[in-house]
């Protein structure tokens, strides 16, 4: 519970009033309720069942059960989380061509496309929401084929299931997304160049024909993909002020390759409108109106006058979550 609170003024003190976890079990989300019940609770935090590649089926039970338990404004459950590769730096993302230098390695699946399949359509027949890492082409491909095998069996539904960071995409897959209505949840500093991951050997791994596929943002945003962006803290810093300023100042890594860059504006969306919409929640929060909750963080500085390359300067005044100061400067 220590530890918890210590992340959650992490996450106040940049100005975060909703978190959605990417890892978890019902014993975080009852460690979380204790804190709750002392009023230490200083954000809203949606947490999901880790469903793991040596589980069988019947673990969905214990993914049911945290929905129904948990599901109210401050904690919430309701997702299945699945890994389908590793990262693109270790060779472990899985890849529909092989990497450069390679004649067949293209990284190995944590699930087959057939029981990957089996596991989406059994989530989703429950009513879950299903949110996959997958950050080579081919993995987002099992995980889109997971999606439509899901949506044939059990019929189409507001199911909003998530590819968690997307880094490279087959153009046959774009419109995917659209059409199916998955989630493309995306982080702009993963992008080498964009913030502190360096360029090599990420886009050498990639290899020069991916590039204009890889980290894809506009190119999705385009095809009408439903885009949210987020931090991944730990594994990059937590401040989503510096998460906007990579989106809007990464740069091209040859002239010829599209512009991904998003406005500030539309940076500004994916992390409120588009966060709060993931969560279902796009009726109760992710903008500043007469009935929604009373959640939002005070910047010292207007983020729309603010030179791109400064944005991440931006200090956070105060942070209020359900009326509540939960951080002050």
């Amino acid at each position: 519970r220590t530890v918890m609170r210590q992340g959650l003024a992490h996450a106040a003190r940049h100005g975060i009033t909703s978190i959605q976890n990417m890892d978890g079990n019902l014993y975080t989300l009852e460690l979380l309720d204790e804190i709750r019940a002392e009023g230490g609770l200083t954000a809203r935090c949606r947490i999901p069942f880790h469903f793991k590649s040596a589980m069988d089926l019947a673990m969905l039970d214990k993914a049911s059960a945290m929905a129904a338990r948990y599901q109210d404004d401050w904690l919430a459950s309701g997702t299945v989380k699945l890994f389908m590769d590793g990262v693109i730096d270790s060779r472990t993302a899985v890849l529909i061509d092989p990497y450069p230098g390679e004649t067949a390695w293209r990284g190995d699946p944590l699930f087959t496309p057939d029981r990957f399949a089996a596991i989406a359509t059994e989530a989703d027949r429950r009513g879950l929401q299903i949110a996959v890492h997958a950050i080579g082409d081919g993995a987002v491909r099992i995980v889109l084929d997971g999606y439509a095998a899901a949506r044939r069996v059990n019929g189409a539904r507001d199911s909003r299931h998530r590819v968690e960071h997307l880094e490279v995409i087959d153009p046959a897959d774009v419109p995917r997304f659209a059409a199916l209505g998955v989630i493309a949840s995306m982080q702009p500093r993963h992008a080498p160049g964009a913030a502190e991951f360096p360029l090599e050997p990420t886009l050498s791994l990639i290899g020069r024909d991916r590039w204009p596929y890889a980290y894809a943002w506009r190119t999705m945003k385009e095809a009408n993909a439903r885009i949210v962006f987020a931090t991944d803290w730990p594994v990059s810093p937590i401040c989503p002020l510096a998460s906007l300023k990579a989106a809007v100042t990464r740069p091209r890594w040859a002239a010829e390759d599209p512009d991904q860059r998003f406005t500030v504006m539309e940076a500004l969306e994916a992390a409120t409108v588009a966060a709060a919409y993931a969560e279902f929640s796009e009726h109760r929060k992710g903008v500043i109106a007469p009935g929604f909750l009373a959640d939002m963080a005070l910047l010292d500085g207007d983020l729309m006058a603010t030179p791109p390359d400064a944005i991440d300067q931006i200090g956070v005044r105060a942070t209020i979550v359900g009326g509540r100061v939960v951080y002050q400067a």
